[in-house]
Parts: structure tokens; C-alpha cells; sequence
């Protein structure tokens, strides 16, 4: 897990790679490395978190074997060993999975991508063509952004920041804020919240040998899933999938640094327990961690520990107050620089700083899980028929009446497409593909490298999804119960209550910290949010009775009001540039 950074082109400057590298420290603290091409039209940087080979064999940037190819890569291929066994004819240099990228391209070229198991972005240059490529994994778990600085160059790199460093104004995108303002939309296609910087689309290549760059797909969860319905027995698809779930969580358990895991109360964090046990035995004694608010409505720590109360793993509670939120959210806005999930997100933060200050890099998380089997409650509604398609909540998510309607028509219209078998399926792809992983995952990956922690995903895998998509609706819902078929697999590696047990609530009291501990601070940002955007972009009298409203308990919503804090802490940034656009 590391940072990347690349300039492409004429006219750069060595300064420009050094500051985009800088700025992506926390990404890879263990070391910095930067490589020149020595026709000029070329430069690639690297920030290291050190996982596999901790050796200085290991650094990047890292050269082929014939010296042509050059290579920054961030993330993990988790089969690794098996191709590099498959590549024995390569004259591999180091124990690495950055050297397998290498050794399969000059097996396979593109098409080394369909062999990787993982997530990645990665950044190969090619020095005799004088060509880039560049691609990202299948669901896009690590980041990879794009921009032009100047009409003759073009900058790559794991984050906006670093962009930023490249010499990109901070303008708001206008389009995409009014696309989450008004329907919640984030990270369903190429474009940022900012002007001039877009993200290669997970699932995607690029290459460039000057101009424009060329982009295209290279996996496709629905076409890979086809319109076909799997028609085996329920032992057989169980007796699959369990398979699958054991050598996921096998393989990402290499590496040369401690693993640990991250735990809610629910079937999916015990699902990766018990996995972790069949996986390392029940000696194991790999770390727990779980974060709590202090509020009993929400808190999971009595079946966390119900979890671990037989095992010989230590548990590690990490609490997070609402007196912590500011200063948290300040922090964690600073790198994500796009909105964020909310104080959820928070605690994530909060727990990943704890796991790093114990020695821990690398966690395990359960994401996934509900997308891939219809997990949610409003996916048992649309199987039956009917009902809003919004999870944890009975009224709209958002205030599109809050916004200057010249503004709000910017908005891009929530159209999806629907290439499924069965309107579940069409739902599942959405959540997969445009709306619920995307975003989730990047929260996610910025919040962990904020704390310079990989995380790693056992149920993001692309083999998990395909077969889990292609079963009818009776292998996901099942009367009224939702992941029918992992909870049927759940007591051959768990206790029967725990896969038993219902889906439970959001973890955070973000409703009521906000209109109670925080409404002060909330209300600051509102302000400061109406003082940027107001009469441009906010309707001020409507922003002010909704909040008002709000405050009174009138909603057990609170999405839009994050909303707006998040516009708020945005309008703070003196990077930022204000729109003072008219639409008369």
C-alpha cells in the first residue's frame, strides 16, 4: 500500500514531482523514491508502506528486468506467489508483487490485468516506446486521479492533493456538487468535486504516448455476470462459496508486517472471524479492533465481545466522543477533500490510528458483503415489489428544495443502467458499481492511509461477486431474510446465534450528536457554508428552517445536514476558490 505520483509530457518541473510525492506521505512513510526519464517526457515518484519484501530490494520506482520498463504500484496482488511460480522463466530480483506486475506484462502485456487477484493502481512507463500505462482494479479499491496541468503535460496520482501540488486550482466542480446536494450522488462516474481533475473509473486502463490520454474498460461486473441464473443445488453454490471465502481470506493474511481485523457485532465482521480461524487455527492471536460512542443505542461492543469471548484474541476498544469531531473532521476532510461519510467515517479514523499506534498495518474488513447478497432492507423491498429504495431511514435524504434552482438543474439526473437478469440484480450492480462500494471505498482507502494503514477487503473479490449475482433471488432473500446464503454457510464457522442475529443500525449517533452536542459547531458550519455559497448555489431562508426543523426533531434524518457541514469545512479551506457565478 503506498502513494503514486507521475508528470507526462514537456514543460514540468522536478519541483512539481517532489511536492506531489510530499504531500502523499502518510501513504507511505517508510520511504521515498523518484525515477527521471532521461528523455524528459517522464517522471514517476513513490511513497512506500513497506508489506511485502521489507528489504531496500523492495523500493520503488522498480525497473524489469531488461531496464526498459519502469513501475509505481499501489495495493497488493494477493496471488503473487502463484503467478510468480507461473513466471518462473522471469529473472526476479526481489520478493515483491510490484515485480510480478512486471514480469506479467512482459508475459501478457494488457491482458496481465485479467490475471491479478487484487486491488491496485498502478503506473508503468515504457521507455523505449516512450509510452504510459496505467490501470485500476476491478471495483476500483485503490485511486488513481488524472489532470492536465498544462495542455502539454499530464499529472497522475493517488490523490487529489497531490494534484493540487501539480499546480491545479482548487475550483468546486459545480456539476458534481449539485449532483450530491441534490440526489446524494458521489463517485458514480469520472468527475471529482473539482474542476480539471477526474478519476480513472475503477475497472479501467489508460494509456498515453502524448495528447489526450487513451481510456477504456477492462472488467465488467455485469457483463462478466451475464443474464444467466446459476441452477445448481443450494450445497453445491454453499460448497463454492464457502471455498472461496477461505482462500480470500488465506491469501490476504501474506505479509511480512502484523494483520489485524476490524469488527462490528454483526454476521459479516463474525463471518471474517470465524474465516480468520479456520484460515490461522483457533490459536490465533491476531488483534481485534472495535470503535464505540458510548451510546448503547448504537454501540456493537456486547456482541464484539460475545465474538471474542473464546478466542485468544485481544480486543481493542476505540472510543470516539463528540467533543473529537471538529478537530477529527477538519483533519479528515483535509485529505479526503471531497465529502465524506460522516461521523461513521470518523470512527473509522479513530480506529485506525489506534491500530497503527499498536503496531498494526495492515486490518481486515467485512465490506461488501451486503451488496453482494442483498443485504439491505430496501433490496428485500424491491424483491417484493415496491417501497424507497433508501437504507436506515423513512424520509428523504437529501433537501433539493434548499438549493437556487438554477444551481440544482446542474445536477446530473440519477439514470442507471439496468443490463441484469432481474430488477434485484439491477439493484445489486448499482450499489457494486455507481454508488454504495465506490464511495465506500473511498472513504475508506483515505481514512486508512491517513493513518498509514493498509486495508484489505476478503469480500471485495471480483470471483465472490460474480457468483453471488448470478444466483436467483431465493439464494439472497429468503422470506424476509436478506444474505440468505452466507448466514446458511455462517454456523460452519460461527455460532449458530451470531449467524442468526438481524442486521442492526448505522454504528454512530450522528443524528443526535448533531442536533445536540454539536449543534454549535454545526451551526457554524452552516453558516460559514450560506456565507460562501449562499444566493449562488444555497436558498439561505430554506437551508435555515430545515435546520430548524432539524433541531426539533422533526426528521430522523441527518445525511443533509452532513451535507451542508461538509460545504462548510469546504468554504474553510483558503485554497479554495468561492464560485461567484450568476445565473440571471
Amino acid at each position: 500500500m503506498c502513494g503514486i505520483a507521475g508528470i507526462f509530457g514537456r514543460g514540468w518541473r522536478i519541483e512539481q514531482l517532489d511536492a506531489m510525492a510530499a504531500s502523499q506521505h502518510h501513504r507511505g512513510p517508510d520511504a521515498r523514491g523518484r525515477w527521471l526519464d532521461p528523455s524528459g517526457r517522464a517522471g514517476l515518484a513513490h511513497n512506500r508502506l513497506a508489506i511485502i519484501d521489507l528489504s531496500e530490494a523492495g523500493r520503488q520506482p522498480m525497473f524489469s528486468a531488461d531496464g526498459l520498463r519502469c513501475i509505481v504500484f499501489n495495493g497488493e496482488i494477493y496471488n503473487y506467489l502463484e503467478l510468480r511460480a507461473e513466471l518462473a522463466a522471469y529473472l526476479f530480483r526481489t520478493r515483491t508483487d510490484s515485480e510480478v506486475i512486471l514480469a506479467a506484462w512482459e508475459r501478457w502485456g494488457e491482458a496481465c490485468l485479467d490475471h491479478f487477484v487484487g486491488m491496485f493502481a498502478f503506473m508503468l512507463w515504457d521507455s523505449r516506446e516512450q509510452r504510459l500505462f496505467a490501470a485500476r482494479d476491478r471495483f476500483g479499491v485503490k485511486p488513481l486521479y488524472l489532470a492536465r496541468p498544462t495542455p502539454s503535460t499530464l499529472a497522475v496520482a493517488s490523490e487529489i492533493g497531490a494534484l493540487r501540488e501539480a499546480g491545479i486550482a482548487a475550483s468546486p466542480d459545480a456539476t458534481t456538487w449539485a449532483s450530491y446536494l441534490a440526489a446524494g450522488l458521489t463517485d458514480h462516474s469520472a468527475r471529482t468535486f473539482w474542476e480539471g481533475i477526474t478519476a480513472l473509473p475503477a475497472g479501467h486502463k489508460l494509456s498515453w504516448r502524448g495528447g489526450e490520454p487513451r481510456i477504456s474498460r477492462w472488467y465488467d461486473l455485469a457483463a462478466s455476470v451475464g443474464d444467466a441464473t446459476d441452477d445448481r443445488s443450494d450445497g453445491d453454490v454453499q460448497e463454492e462459496y464457502l471455498g472461496l471465502l477461505v482462500e480470500n481470506v488465506r491469501l490476504r493474511f501474506r505479509s511480512d508486517v502484523p494483520v489485524g481485523i476490524n469488527l462490528s457485532g454483526g454476521l459479516d465482521s463474525s463471518l471474517l472471524l470465524g474465516l480468520v480461524h479456520q484460515v490461522q487455527g483457533p490459536e490465533s492471536e491476531v488483534a481485534a479492533f472495535t470503535f464505540v460512542t458510548g451510546d448503547p443505542a448504537y454501540d456493537e461492543l456486547p456482541w464484539v465481545r460475545a465474538m471474542v469471548e473464546h478466542t485468544r484474541h485481544p480486543l481493542v476498544t476505540c472510543t470516539l466522543a463528540a467533543d473529537d469531531v471538529p478537530a477529527l473532521a477538519a483533519s479528515v476532510s483535509a485529505l479526503q477533500l471531497e465529502p465524506f461519510g460522516g461521523i461513521p467515517t470518523l470512527a473509522y479514523a479513530r480506529l485506525f490510528e489506534e491500530a497503527r499506534a499498536r503496531g498494526v498495518i495492515v486490518l481486515l474488513d467485512g465490506q461488501g458483503m451486503d451488496e453482494q447478497w442483498a443485504g439491505y432492507d430496501y433490496y428485500r423491498r424491491a424483491a417484493a415489489g415496491g417501497g424507497p429504495l433508501v437504507q436506515g431511514t423513512t424520509s428523504a435524504a437529501t433537501r433539493p428544495g434548499c438549493l437556487v434552482p438554477e444551481f440544482r438543474a446542474l445536477a446530473e439526473p440519477a439514470v442507471f443502467a439496468r443490463p441484469g437478469a432481474d430488477e434485484l440484480r439491477n439493484l445489486q450492480l448499482r450499489d457494486a458499481t455507481r454508488t454504495k462500494i465506490p464511495r465506500a471505498l473511498r472513504y475508506n482507502d483515505r481514512v486508512s492511509m491517513r493513518a498509514s494503514i493498509e486495508l484489505r477487503e476478503p469480500f471485495l473479490d471480483h470471483r465472490l461477486f460474480e457468483l453471488a449475482l448470478r444466483q436467483p433471488v431465493s439464494r439472497k432473500i429468503r422470506g424476509d431474510v436478506g444474505k440468505w446464503l452466507p448466514r446458511s454457510v455462517a454456523p460452519r464457522v460461527v455460532p449458530r446465534a451470531t449467524a442468526e442475529a438481524p442486521k442492526r443500525p448505522l454504528q454512530t449517533p450522528q443524528r443526535e450528536w448533531l442536533r445536540g452536542p454539536l449543534r454549535g459547531w454545526c451551526e457554524g458550519r452552516l453558516e460559514q457554508a450560506l456565507e460562501a455559497f449562499g444566493d449562488v448555489w444555497l436558498d439561505r431562508a430554506a437551508v435555515r428552517d430545515e435546520w430548524r426543523r432539524y433541531v426539533a426533531g422533526e426528521s430522523d434524518n441527518s445525511f443533509y445536514v452532513w451535507q451542508w457541514v461538509s460545504l462548510g469545512i469546504l468554504a474553510g479551506e483558503p485554497s479554495v476558490t468561492v464560485p461567484t457565478m450568476s445565473f440571471a
